[in-house]
């Protein structure tokens, strides 16, 4: 790909994410005439990685890493040890989610303290009999959910940085549904990837025409409680989620175990998905999920049909993006976060992805942003014990059929069926 189609390119990566934080609804865009050949159309507003350090730095400290390759990855201790963006170079397109009007409001405690970042440590389970994001006894709507304060406040210390990590270290206390509480250590360490370990992990080297950005999050819990956490009184899990700004044509691609028992995709969390908006390719072994950040909908997959490994994809945008987490291979208990008294409290989903939207008829979204998310199983620690769950990010942008073989080797799929 020349260098100012690329440019091109990134520039209307940039263009749709920029109406995203402001805090407008994206709105949908014609393909381009160079769309389905992976190319995209500039257009005229744009955010670069550098205006999103910029207004972020002007709000709290920021950290960046930066990658030998050109890559850069801002960290926030301030926001909770978030990766807030990343992009492929020091002047490319701003990949992670920044909700710039929640932040210029400089509100704490609200049911969602959204300041976005594409990589932020929760725990689950989110709602049931063992849920932390409801009130005891309170039912399972909007109106009760409640992020957990300790979640999404306060400034974390940092324990350790170099260059290209940073660890955080923070110790909160949570209470569930049931009324158990817990006291969790945790220790999150942000590390930039290297071109060994893409080799190492998606068994890739990217051509000269591919840019690219990688980073993991490794994330330590340990019940520093003088009692063991018990499946019959509830026990949290690691969830990281990361947050993205969705192009029109954006599709999150999730490949799954065609063999495995049970259903393979729970789509009932906030409503059935609509047929158009969730396609299964049973036959080939994968789904794709529109997320253009224009219908509240989610997805989640159970350990007997995940797989370590899913992504996104935006023609128009040139962006493909590569997940991988850590998966125990005999784990089958995970924390089941459906908004309902659950049969069930352990039959929950090992990977997700959510597509806002308006959170009830005429209410607005929570900012227009896609997630793809991951969790560890559910943690029965004894006093002092630790668990820990690794999630990583992979962007790559360039011409079509390079990043057509990053896809068919990392996620076994073709871009070319989406």
């Amino acid at each position: 790909m020349g260098s100012t189609r690329l440019v091109a390119v990134v520039l209307g990566l940039v263009a749709a994410l920029a109406g995203c934080r402001r805090g407008e609804q994206p709105q949908p865009r014609a393909p381009g005439p160079q769309s389905r050949g992976g190319g995209g159309e500039a257009l005229a507003a744009f955010a670069t990685f550098a205006d999103d350090v910029a207004f972020l730095s002007r709000h709290a400290p920021i950290k960046i890493l930066a990658s030998p390759q050109g890559g850069r990855v801002a960290v926030s201790s301030t926001y909770q040890g978030r990766v807030m963006t990343s992009a492929v170079e020091p002047g490319g397109a701003s990949l992670g989610f920044i909700n710039r009007a929640f932040i210029e409001r400089g509100q704490t405690g609200t049911a969602f303290d959204n300041y976005g970042g594409e990589d932020r440590f929760w725990l689950g389970p989110e709602a049931g009999q063992y849920g932390l994001y409801f009130p005891r006894g309170k039912p399972f709507v909007f109106a009760n959910w409640q992020t957990p304060h300790g979640l999404q406040e306060g400034v974390w210390e940092v324990e350790d940085e170099s260059a290209t990590a940073v660890t955080f270290r923070r110790t909160l206390s949570v209470t569930n549904y049931a009324g158990t509480g817990f006291d969790v250590r945790v220790e999150r360490r942000v590390a930039l990837l290297s071109p060994a370990d893409l080799g190492r992990d998606l068994g890739i080297t990217p051509p000269p025409s591919v840019k690219w950005i990688a980073f993991s999050t490794s994330n330590a819990i340990t019940n520093l409680g003088a009692s063991p956490w018990t499946l019959a009184k509830g026990v949290p899990s690691v969830w990281i989620l990361g947050m993205f700004a969705p192009a029109a044509d954006t599709r999150v691609v999730i490949p799954f175990e065609k063999t495995g028992a049970g259903e393979i995709v729970n789509d009932r969390y906030f409503g059935k998905v609509p047929p158009d908006r969730l396609r299964i390719h049973e036959g080939d072994g994968f789904l794709t999920f529109v997320c253009d950040g224009r219908h509240r909908s989610k997805i989640g997959l159970p350990p007997t049909r995940a797989r370590p490994v899913l992504g996104s994809y935006s023609p128009g945008a040139a962006l493909l993006t590569i997940v991988l987490y850590s998966r125990p291979p005999a784990a089958t208990r995970y924390v089941n976060s459906m908004w309902e008294t659950q049969k069930d409290p352990y039959g929950g989903d090992v990977v997700n992805s959510y597509n806002d939207g308006p959170t009830e008829p005429g209410q607005p979204s929570l900012g227009g942003f896609y997630e793809i998310e991951s969790s560890s199983p559910a943690a029965a620690l004894a006093p002092g014990a630790t668990l820990t769950h690794v999630h990583s990010t992979f962007h790559f942008t360039g011409p079509a059929p390079a990043l057509e073989a990053i896809a068919v080797k990392a996620l076994g799929v073709s871009l070319a069926a989406l």
